[in-house]
Parts: C-alpha cells; sequence; structure tokens
C-alpha cells in the first residue's frame, strides 16, 4: 500500500470502504438473530467493530513494517501454521463445531483456524522468491517441493473436514506457482494428476457428495440437504434490480440459516439488489487488480508475490 513514501489510496479507499460496509451487513443481517439468542442485538455487531479494530492497527503497523523482513520468518512461520492445523484436531484443543474441528480453544477463549490455514500457503512466498524464475530445471524442482509442502496444509485442513477451504487454498498455490514463473504445461500436467485425488474426496465421503449434488440440482432437495442454497435463490431473487432496502430483507428472519456467515452476501442481493451485489465484486476485482499493479511495480521477487498473494 507504501511505496517510496506514498500511499495507493485507492487501495485504502476500497478497503475501507468494504470493511465499513460488512460491519454495516452484519448488523442488518444478525439484529434480529442477535436478540433471540443473545438478548442482544449489537452482539455480532461489536464484534465484527472489534476484529475490524484490531485488523485496522494491525494495517497501520504493517504500513511502516519493513516487509523484507518477513521473508526470513517465512519456513519458522509456515512450521507453525502446520503445529497449529494438528493442534485443531486434538481433542481438549480443539474445538468441534458444525460437525468440523475449526476452532482452538484457549482457557474458554476461541481462535479460528481459518487464519492459520490462509497463512500457510502464503509462506511459500519465501520459497518462491529464493529462486529464478524462467529455467525449466528449477521449475520442475520448485513444482513438486511447493505441492508437498501446501499439499501438508491442504491435508489437514481435509481432515478437519473442509473441502471447500482445502479447494481455495489449491487454487491460491497454483495462483501463486503461475505467477513465480511456472509454465502453463507443467500446471496442467499437476491438474491433471490431481484430478483422481479431488474425485476420491468428493466421492468417498457422503455428506460432501450431497453436497456437491445439492450444488448442482438443488431443487432435487429444496427442504433437506439443498434448503440452504435454495433460501439463498429465494433472497437474491426478491431482491429484483435495487433491491428491497437495507435492514428490509426477509429471508434473514430465521429462513437463512446463519445468515451472517458464508450466505451473507445472497442478504445484500436481496436488500440492495442486482446493481449493490455488482458493486460489490466490482470493489473486489478493483481490489485483485490494484494487488496485480503494485506487484508490477515492485523490483523484488518477494515483495512481487507478496502483492500478488494477499488480495487473493
Amino acid at each position: 500500500m507504501r511505496r517510496k513514501g506514498k500511499y495507493d489510496y485507492i487501495l485504502l479507499t476500497l478497503v475501507l470502504a468494504l470493511v465499513g460496509f460488512g460491519i454495516v451487513m452484519v448488523y442488518s443481517t444478525t439484529a434480529i438473530i442477535a436478540g433471540d439468542r443473545f438478548q442482544n442485538p449489537y452482539y455480532f455487531l461489536i464484534r465484527q467493530a472489534v476484529y475490524a479494530g484490531v485488523g485496522l492497527l494491525l494495517m497501520v503497523f504493517m504500513v511502516y513494517f519493513p516487509y523484507g523482513r518477513l521473508k526470513r520468518w517465512a519456513y519458522p512461520v509456515f512450521g507453525l501454521c502446520i503445529l497449529l492445523l494438528i493442534a485443531v484436531l486434538i481433542p481438549g484443543i480443539g474445538h468441534r463445531a458444525g460437525g468440523s474441528m475449526r476452532w482452538l480453544k484457549f482457557q474458554g477463549f476461541f481462535l479460528s483456524a481459518l487464519g492459520v490455514r490462509q497463512a500457510g500457503p502464503r509462506h511459500l512466498l519465501g520459497l518462491f522468491s529464493d529462486q529464478e524464475g524462467g529455467k525449466d530445471s528449477e521449475l520442475l524442482v520448485r513444482i513438486p517441493s511447493t505441492i508437498v509442502l501446501s499439499g501438508g496444509v491442504i491435508a489437514l485442513v481435509l481432515k478437519e473436514p473442509d473441502f471447500g477451504a482445502a479447494t481455495f487454498l489449491t487454487v491460491m498455490v497454483f495462483l501463486l506457482l503461475f505467477v513465480s514463473g511456472a509454465r502453463v504445461i507443467y500446471l496442467a500436467g499437476s491438474c491433471l494428476l490431481a484430478a483422481p485425488i479431488v474425485y476420491y474426496f468428493l466421492t468417498s465421503a457422503a455428506y460432501r457428495y450431497r453436497r456437491l449434488l445439492s450444488f448442482i440440482r438443488p431443487w432435487d432437495d429444496p427442504s433437506g440437504s439443498s434448503f440452504q442454497i435454495v433460501q439463498s435463490f429465494l433472497s437474491f431473487g426478491s431482491g429484483g434490480l435495487f433491491g428491497v432496502g437495507l435492514g428490509e430483507g426477509k429471508q434473514k428472519l430465521f429462513f437463512l440459516p446463519a445468515p451472517h456467515t458464508d450466505f451473507i452476501f445472497s442478504l445484500v442481493g436481496e436488500e440492495l439488489g442486482l446493481v449493490g451485489a455488482m458493486v460489490v465484486l466490482l470493489l473486489f476485482f478493483i481490489i485483485m487488480m490494484r494487488g496485480v499493479h503494485i506487484a508490477y511495480s515492485i523490483e523484488d521477487r518477494f515483495g512481487a508475490y507478496l502483492a500478488m498473494g494477499l488480495p487473493s
């Protein structure tokens, strides 16, 4: 965000705008639920605002922190991520919620493993920046070693289990490999080799296979396994072009389960319509493009990979 004493005000403005918008939407979608469950309509709003405040403080700190120092910590942090992902699976330390072990429990406090999962592959940037790109012999060594290291993180995420997060991490690793100079033919070959493994994981677990079918054919079981996605469709559809108005959505009234989590975007579509949803997507797209622009403007490889990897 800052280079040679200058700031990327476009990126800063977009990030702050999305953070503020997220806080507003969390309150809009949870006020009634929080009042019913916790007798406090501001419960989720306060939590989100606190998290946002901590994040902003860390952002200010990192603006002035020499990012080059992060490189020396790449492998230690990567190792720490592995240890924490293993700790999540240990009964008494890991906390089970929604059928998955995704939280660390410390003296009554819970820490989500989501940040740990995302940090693991990103710290492979240190490995990328240590090697020059473009040489086939080096790329043939880099791709397998990167897949093995990141595969350790992905395997632990699958063990939780969280197939969606594992898929996202896989895509992110291949994106970083592509940016680091790996040829498309090598990446395509790796994808072909990984296809049978992906198919096995998709079909080996009954709940995962049902979820896949509910995504492909949601109307086959609208009141069962496809209930969440069907309700999100109804939310989007009722929003129309300009939405029913901020705070006026109906699907959050105990129709759409946990509307403030993975499916909050469907409430954006309902309350702000297609126009509002497209604006949100546009803001995320511009942030991605600013990351690409910054990456191309940085001379050292580590900084370039960092700028490319963080927005993803």
